[in-house]
């Protein structure tokens, strides 16, 4: 019989220890780390802790506490009458070999990979692979980084909001909370705010609806994002407007949805163009203020969409981004206020008038559908936050809300005019700026996408933000490239003393 191997013993050789901070954790830490990296294999006895304090000159509490969170965590372990052991764990290469059979071959491991830089092909097989593919292709960029600047697209002027109003509503509301709110509360969220946004709609949208229509959202993101989850089936087509918002058609293609780009004119989007297309069953329309080309859908092509979603049974998603800001005449009414059908899935938001980071929308929906979007909801999120929820309650009841759209609508209409006071005049392939009677933007033709991205260029180089209306278009777009350029810009997110300024900048940058 051949002998038992005595067992490895610890060398606490090599272990530093800062005496300005605090001695326990960076023991403990460095005695973890090398578990965890092999240099500690398990078995090796480790010394007593007045031994180990005594190598250390440290105090022995600390090194007993240092060992009594190793135990607790499970890297260490007592033998009883024989002193303190490293626990036997999972070496590194056999965790490697673990890790390597869920990889496809030359994938590295770690965890600071970026999978959407990387082919699809080379993506961990754990992973739904046409998931991954589709996500590829349709995810977000990165937000602006900053703060607002001229000339950033979808951010009002939330400079101007009551920060001081809601910030008592919110103290009054955390000083003495309704126990009931701190539960678990409905998916479809607050009752008092859904009533609320129900009497605002009616009163300025003309929208016959009621709070049991109503369900709250994460911002309008996640509205339109449950309507894809719930209304569309891989490979039904959808339709979008074409230029349109990209986020919202990566929504549908997430969900396996064939996405169909429709012209928008004078008018809004291209109706006919509906009838055209067999497989679709959703359009996606900003009927309001277009999103990027600012037209407000006539009265005549609203009514063709209802009729076609009432023909063949499809469902229009009406996205009221921006229906606050009107600057001449009275607002159309919504498609939700003119559907006899019950064909339109309303969708509100908050972020709009407040500021983008509140993260508060709402659905208007048809009754029958509210049951299944609440439950499919609360999957995801049981119920939005309920303290934001209830100061908004709260801020609309006491009159802040309206008061605070009517700014909102002045200011933005003060901006608007800054910017098209200052716009330099006669640049060279840039179209007239165009009439601007709704929204928060304006959009310019460019006569080429060369131009387009020459200016673009110049303006990050002074320090200015302008999107590139090229960008606004599906992939594969039958528009010729030079066709789809054009310039689009955000005027409400910073004063007009700011908005001049980077106008000068821009003058100097583009003439």
């Amino acid at each position: 019989m051949s002998p038992i191997a005595p067992p490895l013993s610890f060398n606490p050789a090599g272990i530093e220890l800062d005496r300005r901070q605090g001695l326990t954790r960076q023991l403990y830490d460095a005695l973890r780390q090398r578990v965890l990296d092999g240099r500690l294999v398990g078995g090796t006895r480790l010394p007593a802790s007045r031994d180990l304090a005594a190598a250390l000159a440290i105090s022995r509490n600390s090194v007993v506490r240092a060992y009594d969170q190793l135990y607790a965590e499970g890297f260490i372990e007592g033998r009883v009458g024989d002193g303190t052991y490293v626990a036997q764990l999972p070496t590194a290469e056999k965790l490697s070999t673990k890790l390597s059979t869920g990889l496809s071959p030359g994938l590295s491991p770690a965890l600071s990979t970026n999978w959407l830089d990387l082919p699809v092909n080379s993506l961990p097989k754990v992973i739904h692979k046409a998931g991954l593919g589709r996500l590829e292709n349709n995810h977000l960029p990165p937000p602006p980084a900053g703060p607002p600047k001229a000339f950033r697209v979808g951010v009002p002027a939330f400079d101007l909001f009551p920060f001081e109003v809601w910030a008592k509503l919110n103290g009054a509301f955390w000083r003495k909370p309704n126990l009931e709110q701190l539960c678990y509360g409905d998916p479809a969220g607050d009752g008092r705010l859904r009533g609320l946004i129900a009497a605002y709609l009616r009163s300025s949208r003309g929208m016959q609806c009621c709070a049991e229509q109503i369900v709250i959202t994460s911002g309008a993101q996640q509205a339109i994002s449950l309507c894809a989850q719930l209304l569309v089936e891989p490979g039904d087509g959808v339709a979008v407007e074409n230029p349109g918002y990209r986020a919202a058609g990566h929504a549908f293609a997430l969900a396996g949805a064939h996405l169909h780009g429709v012209p928008v004119d004078a008018d809004g989007i291209e109706c006919e163009v509906l009838d055209t297309l067999a497989d679709c069953r959703v359009a996606y329309v900003t009927p309001s203020h277009q999103y990027p080309l600012g037209v407000v859908m006539s009265l005549a092509r609203r009514l063709e969409l209802l009729a076609w979603a009432e023909r063949t049974g499809g469902w229009i998603i009406e996205d009221d981004y921006d229906g606050e800001y009107r600057y001449s005449g009275a607002p159309l009414s919504p498609l939700a206020a003119l559907d006899r059908s019950g064909r339109v899935l309303y969708v509100g938001t908050f972020g709009k008038v407040a500021f983008p980071a509140l993260r508060l929308g709402y659905l208007v929906l048809p009754p029958g559908l509210v049951d299944a979007f609440s439950r499919r909801r609360a999957v995801d999120m049981r119920h939005s936050e309920v303290s934001t929820q209830a100061v908004m309650a709260e801020f609309m009841a006491a009159g802040h809300f309206q008061r605070h759209i009517r700014r909102m609508r002045r200011a933005a209409l003060s901006r608007r005019n800054t910017l098209l006071a200052g716009w330099p005049a006669a640049l060279p392939g840039v179209g007239e700026l165009p009439t601007v009677a709704a929204g928060l933007h304006l959009t310019v033709r460019v006569d080429s996408l060369a131009r387009e991205q020459q200016l673009l260029a110049q303006a990050r180089a002074v320090d200015v933000e302008v999107n590139g209306l090229s960008s606004y278009w599906l992939p594969h777009s039958a528009i010729a490239p030079d066709q789809r350029a054009g310039l689009v810009l955000g005027f409400a997110a910073v004063p007009e003393a700011a908005i001049a300024q980077a106008l000068m900048r821009l003058r100097k940058a583009w003439l």
